[in-house]
């Protein structure tokens, strides 16, 4: 349900790039208009959520198990400092939407469905491929995050019958709201921190609360 709310952020964020989509499909399906950006988008995140699934499916018990180990979280968390860190070395104007192939697509799934290894960030993990492979700074933030609908909302689905809301119900509004306002206000910074290729810099972060993990456990 914290996801969920900050899916939600992701959509009211997005709000505008979610329609371009939907009407590019539509007038894709509709025979009006060929090679739409809007749905060219969509496939492209279809493409990268089946590797999400896969993993998803195929490792859950697997990844589960590590939830218990808060070391490897640390460990984790260097990982991802390191990967951030080597974003600086990606070209400054990367490849648009148009130029954006299916190899790229799978390559971000794949990073997002690893993402479920507790200590490794998804978005972290899913723009940095992004930018390995060549694309905008823009395009690689904005398909990072449009890629994580499916996926939450996919593993929000699987989730919710185990929650007991005649129990729960305050405690789960009062965190899924809070989760939405912070996903918010995190997105419009990380945005912000992307365009201008900064993102390296949450490297140093990683680093400290991963080793302090470390230390601490």
């Amino acid at each position: 349900m914290l996801h969920l709310g900050t899916l939600l952020a992701v959509v009211v964020y997005f709000w505008r790039d979610i329609l371009e989509i939907l009407h590019g499909i539509r007038t894709t399906l509709g025979g009006k208009g060929k090679d739409q950006q809007g749905a060219t988008f969509f496939l492209w995140i279809i493409v990268a959520t089946i590797p999400t699934g896969l993993i998803g499916l195929i490792f859950k018990d697997w990844f589960e198990t590590l939830f218990s180990k808060p070391k490897l979280v640390g460990v984790m968390l260097l990982v991802t400092g390191l990967v951030l860190w080597l974003t600086r070395f990606t070209k400054k104007e990367g490849r648009p939407i148009g130029k954006m192939g299916w190899i790229d697509s799978i390559l971000i799934g794949i990073a997002q469905g690893m993402a479920i290894i507790p200590g490794i960030s998804r978005s972290g993990a899913t723009i940095s491929t992004g930018l390995f492979c060549g694309l905008d700074r823009g395009l690689s933030a904005k398909f990072s995050f449009l890629l994580s609908v499916p996926a939450i909302l996919g593993a929000t689905l699987l989730e919710l019958k185990k929650i007991d809301f005649t129990q729960e119900f305050w405690t789960i509004l009062i965190g899924t709201i809070v989760a939405f306002g912070v996903g918010l206000l995190s997105l419009t910074f990380l945005i912000k921190i992307n365009k201008i290729g900064k993102i390296s810099n949450f490297s140093y972060y990683c680093w400290i609360i991963g080793i302090a993990i470390i230390i601490i456990m």
